[in-house]
């Protein structure tokens, strides 16, 4: 009896309960039973209910925000309580909330009295503030696990499948409202409303509100995508809210396909889109898009004189059979594929030479883009011998993690690298799923030999991968699909590659459309492009899927990619917005104008001035010079920079990520342009202007030269009157005059856009 006595004033005073309860005095107690409460009673009785912690209280408790990165999901927790970041472990979760501490944080004699509830309801102090009150549908499913003894989920019950919506698309107009429903899915072929229990997002609030309860108010004009997450699994509506037309959406014919499926869109939206750009603009946007170069003048010129319909289709053709485009597109490879001799991933000198001319000679050939893939997934041997051997040897861990992460980013557009460690914010994606991914690759190892820094990657068909916290071995897996069968000592990076390429895989062709589409228009059809994920849905998805589309019919021939958006009305449409697209975001109504890269930069500076730009590198060794002919757009080795290219933001190359490479405009940037030394001595000493000051040409032929070697048109006559009169008034120095016209024109946005 004092043992039971002794045990009930433990719970009692646990649970803040045995602070002066009735018929207690100081240094003496005396036990008053009290009779259980109606809510009690009530809550006792909920045994028989059926509410499942996995189904019915871990995705209430992330629709609270309890497991999230800033609360208790934290690696640390807070309050001494740590749960399992974004709710990636329901069974860890269970355990923290009702065994963790010694069970302090539920009470199952009298449940409405559990510290847990006790701080979501606002009765206790809690950092999170008041989260559920008692007369809330939340707080009662917490007091019914409570008070049903917490116990954990049912191996036997059916496993979730997939979560809807069931809207993909849906019209509202400003001010309207619309109810989400949300429902579950499952093995056994049930369903359910889980409305109440999942958790809500906009990516556009002033587009479209929507609130806790799943009610979505239409705002302002655009599109927003609305995540419904019930236990990890999502379902996406995508709201439209046109913009009100003064008069109808023009009438535009087009039998392209492409152009159809962003005219269409245009329409839902209300945004009609730019007129078509003038042969100047497409002249000088094509060759930066393409070869990364400014036209020359004779190449404006004949561009403008060729009468020829298809003229632009020609050029486009040249274009991607010029040398140029090869080295282009592996500068752009090469920041993918992080080709660096130094720090982080070391390949050195040798191995980049090795890797990069791989690359080059790949797009030289117009190799398929799943050759390509397949290639670097299965490559083997020295890599300094191999370059595609560097794609494993070129990795800073070089773990089976590493690799298969990387090889998720690159060639899926799936960021999986934080599964590392918890469960991702937006996917279902845990570490189990990493993992098993990871296995793939288990399989590659590394040897040195007898060169300096040379390396071999060989195959181990025994070697397997365990899983980091239970130590187990995992089998194979590709992301959210299942287990394929492996021959024993069979390559499982080839089964991989196999499942990757095949033509109706749901990453691989779409993953390339949108990068090739980022790359000709500066921003993907999902942004940023390389997050494809069912959350992160395309602005367009009938636009990504023919491109997608047109990759695996046409053997995954990129150049062919190439044609087919380079041809396209909307990549030709004017960059000046309309007083009816202005608002346009992710869209494309008109061509998104940005900054040249910085490659592009520097090269079209020392372009016009018919300057060079050095290149060399003192580490590591063996050093590096590079002829002083070469342009910033061939330098193969991540480790050589400079001040300029580093200023206007060429990326380190220290992760696959297509965000490494800042194309934004600062302050500093534009300084640079204003005052550098470094701009200042190419125009004072461009071979190029004293050239023509030499041979006594006239001022406006001189005009007209540099005006179609830096923006690709003609002056026109207020453009052409302002600088005679600036010539006019330096009429003692003609060559000062001049130079700060170059300076004036180099600085202009005109010539700094690609647009």
């Amino acid at each position: 009896m004092l043992r039971l006595l002794s045990a009930l004033g433990f719970v009692l005073w646990t649970t803040g309960l045995a602070a002066q309860p009735a018929g207690t005095t100081r240094g003496k107690t005396t036990l008053v039973p009290s009779l259980p409460t109606e809510t009690t009673l009530a809550r006792r009785n909920a045994r028989t209910q059926v509410t499942d912690y996995e189904n019915d209280v871990s995705p209430l408790i992330g629709r609270l925000g309890c497991a999230n990165l800033d609360c208790h999901g934290a690696p640390v927790g807070k309050g001494g309580m740590k749960l399992s970041m974004f709710g990636a472990d329901p069974q860890a979760d269970c355990d923290a909330l009702s065994r963790a501490a010694g069970g302090r944080r539920v009470n199952r004699m009298m449940p409405e009295r559990s510290l847990l509830l006790l701080k979501l309801s606002g009765d206790l102090p809690h950092g999170g503030g008041k989260l559920a009150p008692v007369d809330s549908e939340a707080y009662q499913t917490l007091l019914t696990w409570i008070a049903r003894g917490t116990e954990d989920r049912d191996p036997a019950k059916p496993l979730l499948r997939g979560v809807s919506t069931g809207l993909r698309d849906k019209l509202l107009a400003s001010g309207e409202a619309l109810d989400l429903k949300v429902t579950a899915t499952f093995s056994d072929g049930t369903s359910r409303d889980v409305t109440a229990l999942a958790s809500f997002r906009s990516s556009l609030p002033g587009v479209a509100k929507v609130s806790p309860a799943g009610q979505v108010t239409a705002g302002e004009p655009g599109q927003s995508v609305l995540v419904a997450t019930y236990r990890r699994l999502s379902g996406v509506t995508l709201i439209l809210v046109p913009h009100k037309l003064a008069e109808p959406f023009p009438e535009m014919a087009t039998e392209n396909p492409l152009d159809q499926a962003v005219l269409a869109k245009l329409r839902l939206l209300g945004l009609p889109p730019s007129p078509r750009c003038t042969d100047a603009e497409f002249v000088r946007r094509v060759y930066l898009d393409v070869i990364g170069l400014l036209p020359t003048p004779d190449e404006v010129r004949a561009f403008a004189a060729d009468s020829a319909a298809d003229k632009r289709a020609k050029l486009i053709d040249r274009l991607l059979a010029r040398d140029e485009f090869a080295d282009f597109w592996a500068l752009k490879w090469g920041d993918l594929l992080r080709i660096k001799s130094e720090y982080p991933v070391k390949i050195w000198p040798k191995g980049v030479q090795t890797y990069y001319r791989w690359v080059r000679d790949s797009l030289v050939a117009n190799k398929p883009y799943d050759q390509f893939a397949r290639e670097l997934l299965v490559s083997s041997g020295s890599n300094f011998r191999s370059g595609p051997a560097n794609f494993y040897r070129g990795v800073n861990s070089k773990d089976p993690l590493s690799h298969a992460e990387i090889a998720a980013l690159l060639f899926m557009g799936a960021r999986v690298s934080c599964a590392r460690c918890h469960g991702h914010p937006d996917e279902p994606w845990t570490v189990d799923d990493d993992a098993r991914l990871a296995a793939f690759f288990a399989q590659v190892k590394f040897k040195g030999t007898g060169e300096w820094k040379e390396e071999v990657v060989y195959l181990d068909p025994d070697a397997t991968f365990k899983h980091p916290i239970t130590k187990q071995v995992v089998t194979p897996t590709v992301l959210g699909g299942e287990a394929p069968a492996l021959e024993p000592g069979a390559d499982a990076r080839l089964v991989f590659a196999n499942w990757l390429t095949a033509p109706n895989n749901p990453w691989f062709a779409r993953n390339l459309a949108n990068r090739v589409w980022f790359w000709l228009l500066g921003r993907g059809i999902v942004e940023e492009p390389d997050d494809m994920r069912p959350t992160n849905p395309p602005s367009n998805s009938a636009l990504l899927d023919y491109l997608a589309g047109e990759l695996t019919s046409h053997n995954y021939d990129l150049r062919h990619l190439f044609r087919v958006i380079l041809n396209s009305e909307t990549y030709q449409r004017s960059s000046t917005p309309t007083a009816q697209n202005k608002g346009d975001q992710g869209f494309f109504a008109h061509y998104p104008a940005r900054r040249m890269g910085a490659e592009q930069l520097i090269d079209a500076i020392c372009q016009i001035t018919e300057t060079n730009e050095s290149f060399s590198s003192v580490i590591p060794e063996p050093y590096t010079y590079l002829p002083s002919t070469t342009r910033a757009a061939q330098v193969a080795d991540g480790s050589i920079i400079t001040p300029f290219l580093e200023l206007f933001g060429r990326p380190p190359r220290d992760t696959p990520y297509e965000s490494d490479r800042c194309s934004r405009a600062s302050m500093r940037q534009v300084t640079h342009l204003l005052n550098s030394t470094s701009v200042d001595n190419r125009v004072l000493n461009s071979p190029r202007l004293k050239r023509l000051l030499a041979g006594g040409q006239p001022d406006d032929t001189v005009i007209d030269e540099f005006y179609l070697a830096s923006l690709s048109r003609l002056p026109n006559d207020t453009e052409r009157a302002a600088i005679r009169a600036h010539l006019a008034s330096h009429a003692g120095d003609r060559a000062t005059a001049f130079q700060d016209f170059l300076w004036a024109l180099m600085n202009t946005k005109e010539f700094v856009l690609i647009h």
